[in-house]
């Protein structure tokens, strides 16, 4: 079982570097460049205790409220320089809104926006769209060209989604962030009482 562990380590952290942009592709962004020196610091790269659950919960955030590819990672990058986010970590969360859960997503905030806010919208296209397995692009007409009380709570519903994914990935990447450090000391700590134990072994004197 804890062999597995850091496998399993390293299978997460190779999808990250997969699907993350690097430092050159952001800087190379025109977007991005005056902002060059800053995003290309290391802190922003760098792998830490705070860094990690920075990343993961604005990640979440960015990707679910902004649900347009390309800005979602612009939007991390820039928003990582105040916040001491990591930018790998919150590029890869933004992976999670995708063409297949964006109508999941978009439903939800909906049925949330009016549910919380009282901002009734009739859904009736909305199963229609589902049924017909809609593009993204269809999905994102429905959304808009509902301005008022479909847009309005939309968006609210939107809001609070991403708040709360933003809230639980950073108590969960804290956690998990924690864990795995104490098992990494643990290994530590075992390894060097059992090279302890085979140098006591070896000089013991033989009878």
């Amino acid at each position: 079982m804890s062999g597995k562990k850091p496998r399993d380590k390293a299978a997460v952290m190779n999808w990250i570097r997969r699907n993350s942009p690097t430092r050159e592709e952001l800087l190379a962004s025109r977007f991005v460049r005056p902002f060059a020196h800053r995003v290309a610091h290391s802190h922003l790269w760098r792998f830490t205790r705070t860094s990690v659950p920075r990343g993961t919960a604005l990640g979440l955030f960015v990707g679910l409220f902004f649900l347009i590819p390309g800005v979602q990672i612009l939007g991390v990058a820039l928003l990582a320089l105040p916040f001491r986010a990591n930018i790998p970590i919150g590029a890869a969360m933004t992976f999670l809104s995708n063409p297949f859960t964006t109508p999941f997503i978009l439903a939800a905030s909906v049925w949330l926006g009016s549910t919380l806010f009282g901002l009734h919208t009739n859904v009736s296209n909305l199963y229609i769209l589902y049924d017909e397995g809609a593009s993204l692009i269809e999905w994102w007409h429905w959304f808009t060209a509902n301005a008022g009380t479909a847009l309005l709570g939309g968006l609210a519903g939107l809001f609070v989604i991403s708040l709360v994914s933003a809230i639980v990935g950073y108590v969960l990447a804290a956690l998990l962030w924690d864990n795995w450090i104490r098992l990494r000391w643990r290994r530590k700590l075992n390894r060097a009482r059992d090279q302890r134990l085979a140098a006591s072994t070896s000089d013991t004197p033989a009878d």
